[in-house]
Parts: structure tokens; sequence; C-alpha cells
């Protein structure tokens, strides 16, 4: 650094950073503990949200392997499918309304029965 330069430290553990004008951290451990502490509030929710979420998914693929089939209710809960969690919904032109866990989704039907298909 050139004697004008003011030295930069980590606002985590005070240390002195070095390298590029713009790094803030002095090690990835300290980037890491700060952006840690900086998420820890959310942190819990939104991990159980997308937990639950990874395992709809999971479950719709699971059973849908050929991008369109059919399956009803106790299938799904069985096999601990929650239908209060998706990511979206698309009406289409006819106003049907598929529910969808990322690109996978489904169709309630008659008589708990449920139509699974996949976004391409």
């Amino acid at each position: 650094m050139s004697k004008n330069m003011s030295t930069r430290t980590c606002p985590e553990c005070g240390e002195e950073v070095r390298g590029r004008a713009d790094k803030r951290y002095c090690s990835d451990y300290c980037r890491n503990v700060a952006n840690n502490k900086l998420n820890r509030d959310s942190s819990a929710l939104m991990r159980n949200i997308n937990n639950r979420l990874r395992k709809n998914w999971r479950i719709l693929k699971e059973i849908n392997p050929t991008d369109k089939t059919k399956t009803t209710r106790n299938k799904l809960l069985a096999a601990g499918f929650d239908f209060n969690f998706f990511t979206s919904i698309y009406t289409t032109k006819k106003g049907t309304v598929y529910y969808f866990v990322y690109d996978q989704g489904y169709l309630p039907m008659d008589d708990d029965n449920y139509l699974l298909v996949k976004r391409d």
C-alpha cells in the first residue's frame, strides 16, 4: 500500500485487510461468520420453508417420472406431501388452476385425484 492510503480493518475481527481495494474482510472465515450473523434471524424460518418445498418437489418428481401422471391425494399425503407449500400458481385461459413446486406441478381433479405435470 502507498503511504497516502489508509489501512482497512476487518469489521469482524479487526485485523488488517490486504488485497483488492473492494475487499471487506481479512479472510473467508470472517466473511462467512459475518454473513451468518447477518442472516441468522430469518434463517430458521426460511430453512424450514425451503426444506418443505424441497420435500414436496422430490415427492412430485418421484411419483411423476414421465412428466404427466395421475395420482391420488392419499398417495401424496402418504409420501409426506404438504399441500400448504408451493412456489407458484398457474391459471390457464379456461380458468384451470395448477399449483407448482418449482417445475413440478399438480392439478386437483375430481374424487381426490391429481394430475401431476412438469413445466418445461
